[in-house]
C-alpha cells in the first residue's frame, strides 16, 4: 500500500476540489437525510454552549457572552497550517482555528479571525481551554476541589449562573 505525501499546496488543491460550490444563481442539491439506524438518537453531541467571562464587544458597544462552538472537523485542523497568517506567525494558528469552530457570539453569527483577534485575552484562553475539552475529552466538566473543605467535586465550564445543572 503506497502511502500519498501532501503539501500545503496539494492541500488546497484538495480543499479547493471538495469545497461545495458557493455559485449565487445555483441551487446546491443537498444529499436526501439519512434515516437513523435503530431509530434511537444516540445522543452525539457536537455544538456546545459557553459563556465568555468577561464578553465579546461588537462595534456598536454591545457586550456578548453566551455563544456555542462545534465540534472540530479534521479539515478545521489542517486548514490553519496552510493559513497565511499562521505561516508568518504560529501564534496566530488559535485565532483562526476558533473562528472556524464558534458558531455564534451573541448574536453575531458571522465569526471571524477579526472577531477572535477583538476578543479580550481571558476570553481567548477560555475559548482555547473549552476547545481543548470539548475535542480531546467530550465533555466540559472539570474536576476541581474546593480550598476551604478540600471536597472534590465537578464544576460546568461552558458557563451558567451557579447551581444549574
Amino acid at each position: 500500500m503506497r502511502r500519498r505525501t501532501v503539501t500545503a499546496g496539494n492541500l488546497e488543491e484538495i480543499l479547493q476540489a471538495t469545497a461545495p460550490a458557493t455559485d449565487a444563481g445555483a441551487a446546491v442539491p443537498h444529499p436526501p437525510a439519512a434515516a437513523p439506524v435503530s431509530g434511537q438518537d444516540h445522543g452525539l453531541r457536537t455544538e456546545f454552549e459557553f459563556e465568555l467571562p468577561r464578553g465579546y464587544v461588537d462595534e456598536a458597544g454591545t457586550v456578548h457572552r453566551h455563544g456555542a462552538m462545534r465540534l472540530a472537523t479534521a479539515r478545521d485542523e489542517l486548514r490553519p497550517q496552510i493559513d497565511l497568517r499562521v505561516k508568518e506567525n504560529p501564534a496566530y494558528l488559535s485565532v483562526v482555528l476558533l473562528s472556524q469552530v464558534i458558531t455564534r457570539i451573541g448574536t453575531v453569527t458571522d465569526v471571524h479571525a477579526g472577531v477572535v483577534e477583538r476578543m479580550y485575552a481571558t476570553d481567548v484562553a477560555f475559548l482555547q481551554d473549552f476547545y481543548r475539552r470539548v475535542n480531546s475529552e467530550g465533555h466540559t466538566r472539570a474536576a476541581v476541589t474546593c480550598p476551604h473543605c478540600e471536597g472534590g467535586f465537578e464544576v460546568d465550564l461552558s458557563g451558567g449562573r451557579l447551581g444549574e445543572s
